[in-house]
């Protein structure tokens, strides 16, 4: 079947096929091509190259005016890496037949491979008649040779034409990341907005620009613009919510950071970075605690982030001790099976002395985690304090074999089995397990 594809397509290279089989020597030269290009393309299609590219040599001899010969020359050519060779074969194939647009498409993929992104820009500027689809390439293209300038004229142009694109708002972040290019696009943007006051995008990627050069009265101004002039914008409470926190406006702040929240049209990026704002604005106000929780409900649908724990995590930090356990107990009623955070709430409970509560949640979750060490730890402290020294010991002696590559828990672990062999009376074992703590506290001093 391969070879009656490929010989279809030498009939239109060759305007015809012989119908007579004759021996080599006598064959006719078209026939000598048509032999020698199947070749070709046989050994191109098992990545034989080199093979292949010396049946090409024959049929440059027999045809040396045929495009389509050094276009297989720089495919082959590609396939080798020997990006030099493909190029000059492309163009050869281009010098004789420049209407074809698959001939500058191979001096394009030989300059992209090769890297040479100023060589390539002349390139897709010929390829884009043919489909205008390329000026995405030639934004790119310019980008990769650091032509701003041009880059950012095409982005803009792209934009009134087609519409705005995620990976042009990557470019034009990236350029006007440079002071040099800001005045000029914030200009451009201003007489946007002053054109198309309903367009809402010209008005975020202004405030983009000011509040990333450090322009936050300017931000404030177009965000206030954009609300006055598109009410159900959500866009405008991105960059309202900032200036509403910097002014201590909690009750602003907190209605902008729920629209933002429940958007539709506002990546997770974004909403994530608004939460932790008001997070480190909440954290001298419980007062706000209930707001905080309400936060969280937005993100329920997003695997990916655990706000409720990194929230007990900030709270905890700072000791914050009764904020830190609201929140943990938000992420385990979530997810019950989060034994890190199980784990953190525990610690609060120690640190609170709710021995009790610690005593009875550890003991409970040995069963579902029965070879973690650190249940056991908890559980045994919790009944030392209790002074319920047999159950102590129990979890203690039973924990301490699953304590593996761990000195301080170890240590800890000791410790815990004398106080509880002190309780019990038993001299013997007391002695034995604060001898094995006071040998390994030795040896974390070493």
């Amino acid at each position: 079947m391969k070879r009656i594809i490929c010989l279809t397509a030498l009939i239109l290279l060759s305007g015809r096929l012989s119908a007579q089989t004759e021996p080599d020597l006598m064959a006719p030269p078209e026939n000598k091509f048509q032999d020698a290009f199947y070749d070709a393309l046989l050994q191109k299609g098992i990545e034989n190259y080199d093979k292949a590219i010396v049946y090409l040599y024959k049929c440059k001899d027999l045809q040396p005016e045929n495009p389509v010969v050094y276009s297989e020359f720089g495919k082959n050519y590609l396939g080798l890496k020997k990006y030099t060779e493909a190029y000059d074969s492309f163009e050869k194939a281009a010098q004789l037949d420049p209407k074809n647009s698959w001939y500058w498409v191979g001096m394009y993929d030989a300059c992209y491979e090769a890297k040479d992104y100023k060589r390539a820009i002349p390139i897709v500027q010929k390829l884009i008649p043919f489909k205008k689809d390329y000026q995405e390439d030639l934004v790119s293209l310019y980008m990769n040779a650091g032509q701003f300038d041009l880059a950012l004229d095409l982005i803009n142009e792209l934009d009134a034409k087609v519409g705005r694109t995620e990976q042009r708002d990557i470019y034009r972040r990236d350029i006007l990341s440079q002071a040099k290019y800001q005045g000029s696009e914030a200009g451009h943007l201003l007489e946007l907005i002053a054109k198309y006051p309903k367009e809402e995008s010209n008005y975020v990627a202004l405030i983009f620009l000011y509040s990333d050069s450090n322009q936050d009265d300017k931000a404030q101004q177009i965000a206030q613009k954009l609300e006055k002039e598109i009410p159900s914008s959500d866009w405008a409470q991105v960059s309202l919510f900032k200036f509403q926190i910097n002014s201590n406006d909690a009750k602003s702040a907190v209605a902008s950071m729920n629209k933002i929240l429940k958007s539709s049209k506002i990546d997770n990026k974004i909403k994530h970075r608004v939460l932790n704002e008001f997070l480190v604005f909440a954290k001298d106000k419980p007062e706000l605690d209930a707001d905080l929780s309400q936060s969280i409900s937005y993100f329920e649908s997003d695997k990916k982030v655990q706000p409720a724990k990194e929230i007990g995590k900030f709270f905890h930090a700072k000791k914050a001790w009764a904020r830190a356990a609201k929140f943990y107990e938000l992420q385990l009623k979530n997810q019950p099976d989060d034994l890190d955070t199980a784990l953190l709430l525990l610690e609060i409970y120690i640190s609170t002395a709710q021995f009790d509560v610690v005593a009875s949640k550890a003991s409970a979750l040995t069963e579902f985690y029965p070879s973690q060490p650190q249940l056991y730890y908890d559980a045994g402290l919790a009944y030392n304090q209790l002074k319920n020294y047999k159950k102590a010991m129990e979890f203690l002696e039973v924990g301490l074999d699953y304590v593996l590559d761990d000195v301080t828990l170890e240590m800890n672990f000791n410790i815990q089995l004398g106080e509880a062999a002190a309780g019990l009376g038993d001299a013997k074992k007391k002695e034995k397990y604060f001898s094995k703590a006071d040998q390994l506290i030795k040896q974390q001093k070493k």
